[in-house]
Parts: C-alpha cells; sequence; structure tokens
C-alpha cells in the first residue's frame, strides 16, 4: 500500500511538472520559444575576388590593367601592385571561416564575384566554386555555419542594375555575359538546385533607392528566393530607402547585415550583424530562417530582438484581420555599459509611415505589447534605437540601431 502510494504521489508529481511547461488548453505555444537567436555576416569576399580587396596597395597613382576576353565579354580590373604578404589580407575562405569562428560569428557567407577569374568558365566545376564549398564543409561544425554564395554582380543592364547575393544554390550563373540581365536572372533563380541542405536564398545587396529597375520584374517565384535586403553594407552604410521602395513595390524582403568586406581585417573589425531567428544552429535551419524571413540587422552587436503579431512570428504573411497585437521584445546583454540601453522603439508601416512610437525609461531590457487597428496597411516592422547609436563607426543615437523583419497583413 505505501509503494502504491508513493507511485501514485510520483505520478502526481511529474504530471504537475509537466504542466508547467506545456501550453493549457486551448493556448498555443509561445512562437518566441521556438527560435534562438544566431549572429553573423551575409556578405564576404575572399581571395577569389581578384579583382580588388585590401590585398592590393592603395598609393595614388598604383597602375592598375584592364583585362577583357573577347568570348565572354568579362572585364577585370586589376591592380597590380600586391602588398607584401599580400595572401594573409584577402585570405582563402577557409581564412575567413576561421576568423569569423574565433571572433564569435555564428553563420558567415562568402559571396565572391563570379565573374572573377577562378570561375571561368562558368561551371559548377570551376575551382574557385568547388573550393569554396569544400572548404565551407570543413568549416561548419555545431558552434558555427559556414555557408557559401556568390554574388551576381556588375550587371550593367539593359534591364536593370544591381547586385545580389545568392546563398546555397548549386551552381551559378555569370552577369556579364551577354543575355544575362536581371528578367534572365530572375527566371534561373526561380529554378536553380539548392546545394545540399535547406533552401537557396538571396539578398539584394547595397539598393540604392531605385535599383533593380526601380524594383520591377518581380514574380511570385522569386518573390520566395529574393526574402533578403542589405539595410546595413560594410558595416555602417544605411540603405533604408531602397528597403521602404523594395516593401512598397511588393518585395517581401527582410533587413540583413552584409559586411561586404574585401580582406580579412574587416571580420574583427566589423560589428555590425545580421540576426536570424532559427530553431537549430545548423546549416539547415539558417537558411530556413533566412527563406522565412525571421532576420534582423543591426548596428549593434549582440542586441536581442524578436516580435509576434497576432501570435504570428516576425517574417510572417498574417491572416486577414484589421487589428493587430504586438508583442515585442528586446534586450541587451551588456548591462554595465549605459550606450545599450533601449531608448526608442517604432511600429513603421506601408511607406515608411510611423504608426505608434514607444519611449521607454531607457534600460537594457524593453517589453512592449501595442495594439494596432489599421484595415489598409500592407505590411508593419518594428525599428529600435538605443542611447549610444551601436557599435559601429561614428554610432548616432539620434538614427535607429535595429531594424526587424517586417510582417504582411496580405492586403
Amino acid at each position: 500500500m505505501e509503494q502504491q502510494t508513493k507511485q501514485i504521489c510520483a505520478m502526481l508529481l511529474l504530471g504537475g511538472m509537466l504542466a508547467a511547461f506545456l501550453p493549457a488548453a486551448g493556448q498555443s505555444e509561445d512562437p518566441l520559444s521556438r527560435y534562438g537567436i544566431y549572429a553573423g555576416s551575409t556578405h564576404a569576399h575572399t581571395i577569389f575576388t581578384l579583382s580588388h580587396g585590401a590585398q592590393y596597395d592603395r598609393k595614388p597613382g598604383t597602375k592598375k590593367i584592364l583585362f577583357v576576353d573577347s568570348s565572354t565579354h568579362v572585364s577585370t580590373t586589376i591592380n597590380t601592385t600586391l602588398k607584401p604578404g599580400w595572401e594573409k589580407y584577402q585570405g582563402l575562405p577557409a581564412m575567413h571561416y576561421a576568423l569569423a569562428k574565433d571572433n564569435g560569428y555564428d553563420f558567415y557567407v562568402t559571396a565572391d564575384h563570379s565573374q572573377e577569374a577562378g570561375f571561368h568558365p562558368t561551371s559548377p566545376l570551376s575551382a574557385a566554386w568547388l573550393a569554396t564549398q569544400e572548404e565551407a564543409d570543413k568549416a561548419t561544425d555545431s558552434s558555427f555555419v559556414a555557408l557559401r554564395g556568390y554574388e551576381h554582380s556588375e550587371n550593367d543592364g539593359p534591364g536593370g542594375k544591381g547586385h545580389i547575393n545568392v546563398i546555397n544554390s548549386a551552381t551559378y550563373i555569370n552577369a556579364l555575359e551577354p543575355g544575362i540581365d536581371l528578367a534572365y536572372f530572375y527566371r534561373w533563380l526561380d529554378t536553380v538546385s539548392a546545394n545540399g541542405d535547406g533552401p537557396v536564398v538571396a539578398t539584394f545587396n547595397h539598393p540604392g533607392a531605385r535599383q533593380y529597375d526601380d524594383w520591377s520584374g518581380r514574380e511570385p517565384g522569386v518573390t520566395d528566393v529574393i526574402t533578403m535586403l542589405e539595410v546595413i553594407n560594410s558595416n555602417n552604410h544605411i540603405h533604408y530607402a531602397g528597403f521602404i521602395n523594395a516593401l512598397d513595390r511588393g518585395w517581401k524582403v527582410s533587413p540583413v547585415c552584409g559586411n561586404d568586406n574585401h580582406g580579412t581585417e574587416g571580420i574583427a573589425d566589423n560589428t555590425s550583424r545580421t540576426f536570424v531567428l532559427a530553431e537549430k544552429r545548423t546549416k539547415s535551419a539558417i537558411l530556413e530562417a533566412m527563406k522565412h524571413r525571421r532576420t534582423y540587422a543591426s548596428l549593434e552587436q549582440n542586441i536581442r530582438c524578436a516580435y509576434t503579431v497576432n501570435d504570428e512570428i516576425m517574417g510572417s504573411t498574417l491572416k486577414p484581420a484589421d487589428t493587430y497585437q504586438f508583442d515585442i521584445e528586446i534586450s541587451d546583454p551588456d548591462t554595465g555599459n549605459p550606450g545599450d540601453r533601449i531608448t526608442k522603439v517604432d511600429i513603421v508601416k506601408d511607406g515608411g509611415q510611423v504608426v505608434q512610437t514607444y519611449t521607454p525609461a531607457p534600460g537594457h531590457s524593453v517589453r512592449w505589447k501595442p495594439v494596432i487597428r489599421d484595415a489598409a496597411a500592407k505590411y508593419f516592422f518594428v525599428r529600435i534605437w538605443n542611447a549610444g547609436g551601436g557599435d559601429a563607426p561614428h554610432a548616432d543615437p539620434k538614427k535607429p540601431v535595429a531594424w526587424l523583419a517586417p510582417v504582411w497583413t496580405g492586403k
């Protein structure tokens, strides 16, 4: 009898413990509890970007030579004065991945220009393409994800201009080869196969306000591949106008930071980051987070941000509604640094219009749950300020420090 009583008590205790961790009847799991927040960069160039970079002497009067391949019409400008020990300045992909891991990145994307010499002829068997993937595979482990991409760049028209990073594709194309305009590229991107685990994703790089043929040519297929846009490029260059115009033209893109370092020194020096909300720190999970637009870009290298709207995670397309319940969580672990205190939060909608602003008593942790009623908005996103303006050079507390993924209303 005593033994039976003990078993019943144990079962009751276990049931109580489980109840504490499981949602109550009729309640859904907290969407934020599913995800970890991982930091990295979506844009970097290795030694395979031969035409320019940190390996060359930038002194005035340095000689440059223009090479033109008559069969492909590919032109490459080569600065012929290399620094002593030049290999260490630009670095093979393996060096980039190792330094990124040593400097606390959770993921790191290399994306060399596909018109560079190592990618000729255009083929999935080109030396640079194979070498970068081999080194990415070797560098990836439980604490770090190395990703190979390429930059579709120097596409000078006709049909629009603009650089785009393609991440995790099985092959690549060259924007300078005849007939490869943006329309061709968008069709190709809609059909290209992934390289192993995870989807193919892409990001608009350092966009001008009216770039990419003024954001035209969008089709549903490519909209689900180009899911990101560089709001931050090269650590502190902001491309907010391009972000707003892309959203207003129907592109469903979330903010990222591509440090765009053409050399290894930027890996440690650059402090801005792309953050992703991913279920695990694996290649497939990081890429799935990018595909589903669960990203944000920040000039502050370790700020933690996430939000839901109507119980749907940032990056989502919501069910039809006219009332939107936001739940915004922001924190910074550097509680000893007054410059990292959160000072303002905006909710922004179509055309960059600020819908509502919250100015908390500055602190390192903020929770805000506003309700917005709007029958016409097509998207909302969140901007954040802190007291110091971030870790990047020329930090300005009068400007935003982070931009979070939108949610789309389906209207």
